[in-house]
C-alpha cells in the first residue's frame, strides 16, 4: 500500500490531470484505488462529476474516521473510490493550526483508509503551507509533473529547499515532464538540463495534448474517453513507470 502526493507549489501544470488518470489506471491495474480531492477548486471532482456532501468539509476530513468514510463516493469505474474536495478547504490551513502535531494531522487521518486501499492518490493545490507540510508528511511519494520552463523549475528547487526545511528525504520525489512540446528548442534543453542536475527523474513525458484538455468537456480521464490517444499511452507508461519504482 503506498500513498502518493501529485504536487507542485506551480499551478497550471497537469497535477489534476494526472491525478485523475493515474487514480483510474491504478484501479484498472494495481488494485483498489482512493482519490482524495484536496483543492478547493475540486476539479478532480468535477471530472468525475462528484460534488462534495452537504454536510462534508474541512472539519470532517480533519476528524477522520467515520467522518470520512461515510462520505467517500463510488466513482463510474470499478476499484476507483473518491473523496471529493469542498470550498470549506480554501481556509484548511487555520483548522489545522489548531489540531495538536498539526504538521502530522493529515498522516492520522488516513491510517485508517490504509487497511482498505491497495493505493491512494491525493490531487493537491498549488501553494506550499501547512496543508503541504501534512501532504509531505503523508505521502510516500510525491510525483511532481514540470513544465520544462524557467518559472517552473525555480519552483521545483523551492519544492526541495521545503524539504530540507522539514526534514524529508528527497528521494521521495519523482520528477516527470508535463506539458511538453518537443518542437519548442527551451523545453528540450531545459529538460536535458533538470535530468542532469536531479535524480529520479522519469522517462515519461506528458505532451502537450487537446485530448487532455478536452477532459473538461467529457468528464472522464483521458484513458477511460480516449483509450487510443497518444495522451493515453503517455498516461500508461508514465503509471508502469512509478509501478516499477514503487516495487523496487
Amino acid at each position: 500500500m503506498s500513498i502518493i502526493a501529485v504536487y507542485n507549489i506551480k499551478g497550471g501544470v497537469g497535477k489534476t490531470a494526472t491525478s485523475v488518470n493515474l487514480a483510474y489506471l491504478s484501479a484498472q491495474q494495481q488494485g483498489k484505488t482512493l482519490l482524495l480531492d484536496m483543492d478547493p477548486q475540486a476539479s478532480a471532482s468535477f471530472y468525475f462529476r462528484i460534488r462534495s456532501p452537504k454536510k462534508f468539509g474541512t472539519k470532517q476530513l480533519l476528524k477522520g474516521g467515520r467522518h470520512i468514510e461515510e462520505n467517500i463516493k463510488g466513482t463510474d469505474y470499478p476499484g476507483l473510490d473518491m473523496l471529493p474536495a469542498d470550498f470549506s478547504y480554501r481556509n484548511i490551513d487555520l483548522a489545522l493550526d489548531e489540531c495538536r502535531k498539526s504538521h502530522k494531522r493529515l498522516s492520522k487521518v488516513l491510517v485508517p483508509l490504509q487497511e482498505e486501499y491497495d493505493r491512494i492518490i491525493l490531487d493537491c493545490p498549488p501553494n506550499l503551507t501547512l496543508l503541504s507540510e501534512n501532504i509531505f508528511y503523508a505521502a510516500d511519494y510525491i510525483l511532481a509533473p514540470v513544465i520544462p520552463t524557467t518559472l517552473s523549475l525555480l519552483s521545483l528547487d523551492q519544492l526541495f529547499a521545503f524539504l530540507d526545511e522539514i526534514g524529508q528525504a528527497h528521494d521521495k520525489v519523482m520528477i516527470f515532464f508535463s506539458m511538453v512540446e518537443k518542437r519548442k528548442k527551451m523545453h528540450v534543453e531545459m529538460m536535458q538540463s533538470l535530468r542532469e542536475r536531479r535524480n529520479r527523474v522519469l522517462h515519461t513525458i506528458i505532451p502537450y495534448s487537446a485530448d487532455i484538455e478536452r477532459m473538461g468537456v467529457y468528464r472522464q480521464p483521458v484513458a477511460a474517453a480516449l483509450p487510443a490517444s497518444s495522451a493515453t499511452v503517455a498516461y500508461k507508461s508514465l503509471w508502469y513507470e512509478i509501478q516499477n519504482l514503487l516495487t523496487t
